[in-house]
């Protein structure tokens, strides 16, 4: 009943010094004396195995949100199934200059174009290095990119070098490619930078006795030749799963009337869930149950995150739904899911997967 009310305050907050404060709360929320007595009831129903990986429930928190401070404990108080760590890259760097991030509330929007502002692999490993196993009751993913300065023809050495420090603190790892907001990141999205680069990220995690499983996250903006190619590469280079979608560079409906629309920068939130849902659809129908997808992008409610399932994602994460949604909204997405699933005859979330394409 509150949050209505706190967010109207915080939204006439810088974003980013938003981000700032609920950093410290975020910890605060994580130690294990106040994660107990917060984070919401299990929810049995809704536990479901995904990448060899046993998840509490299919909601995870998006990358981005935590980029490498390591405040996974906190959120996983506030109810998520799983937390994905990042974008990290193996120097530290600023990212772009601000201002870099905008909220459009009447769209319940947001635009940033961040730059992968981050303190490094290094930095990121020894925070992770400090959890203990109580503060990760949930699965954690950790999502690496290349710096900004490194050229598209090395990347794969900095992706590589993300993998070798950051792979013993990962329960899986997210090979991004695919932000606008790193100067030509996304043409490692074609068939011959894509393959080199994924067949050199296996080929290392192959050398580990135990290593996490590796998932490629892909644009939503690629034709739908260039999605079949780049999920045609995903299977052929060994991969375990698919992240469908990163942000929009394209302005949708109403957005492109809105007085930041000309803003450089992805778009997330509800404009997004269309196109995030179709591309989820058209892999799952490419890859059937080869290849596990995760959806994201516009999951705002029970209902969006249900309509990602049912178009074949095994797993949903959000980001802008919980800004927008505050600290009710991973157990409301939790308890709408699980009406959703009953109201459908489903016994499991598992049995929903890929429902609209059967």
């Amino acid at each position: 009943m509150l949050w209505p009310a706190a967010r109207s305050l915080l939204f006439r907050l810088d974003p980013e010094r938003v981000h700032g404060l609920a950093i410290p709360v975020l910890r605060a929320l994580g130690r294990p004396a106040v994660a107990g007595v917060v984070r919401p009831a299990a929810r049995p129903a809704l536990r479901t195995r995904c990448l060899g990986l046993d998840f509490p429930n299919p909601l995870g928190m998006a990358a981005g949100f935590d980029k490498g401070e390591v405040i996974a404990p906190g959120l996983f108080a506030l109810g998520f199934g799983a937390v994905e760590i990042g974008t990290i890259t193996p120097r530290p760097q600023p990212g772009n200059p601000r201002p870099r991030l905008f909220r459009l509330p009447q769209h319940r929007a947001i635009l940033n174009r961040m730059g992968f502002n981050n303190d490094g692999a290094e930095t990121c490993a020894a925070r992770l290095a400090a959890l203990r196993p109580e503060d990760r009751p949930g699965v954690l993913g950790v999502n690496i990119g290349k710096n900004k300065v490194t050229p598209n023809e090395e990347a794969e050495k900095d992706y590589l070098a993300c993998i070798d420090r950051l792979h013993p603190f990962a329960d899986y790892l997210v090979v991004n490619l695919s932000s606008p907001n790193t100067p030509g990141l996304r043409e490692l999205q074609g068939r011959a930078h894509l393959e080199r680069l994924l067949g050199a990220c296996m080929n290392r995690l192959g050398q580990l006795p135990r290593p996490p499983p590796l998932l490629v996250k892909l644009a939503p903006d690629l034709t739908p030749e260039a999605l079949d190619e780049a999920v045609d590469v995903a299977l052929e280079s060994g991969v375990q799963g698919i992240v469908a979608t990163n942000t929009t560079i394209q302005r949708p409906g109403p957005v492109a009337s809105h007085r930041r629309a000309g803003e450089a920068g992805g778009l997330s939130g509800a404009p997004l869930e269309a196109l995030a849902t179709a591309a989820v659809k058209r892999i799952y129908v490419r890859v059937g149950t080869r290849l596990p997808v995760i959806g994201v992008g516009g999951v705002m409610t029970a209902a969006s995150a249900y309509a990602k399932i049912r178009a074949g994602s095994s797993l949903v994460q959000a980001y802008t739904g919980f800004i927008y949604g505050g600290p009710r909204f991973v157990p409301e997405v939790l308890s709408g899911l699980e009406a959703l699933l009953k109201r459908d005859g489903f016994a499991r979330l598992e049995d929903a997967v890929g429902a609209d394409c059967r």
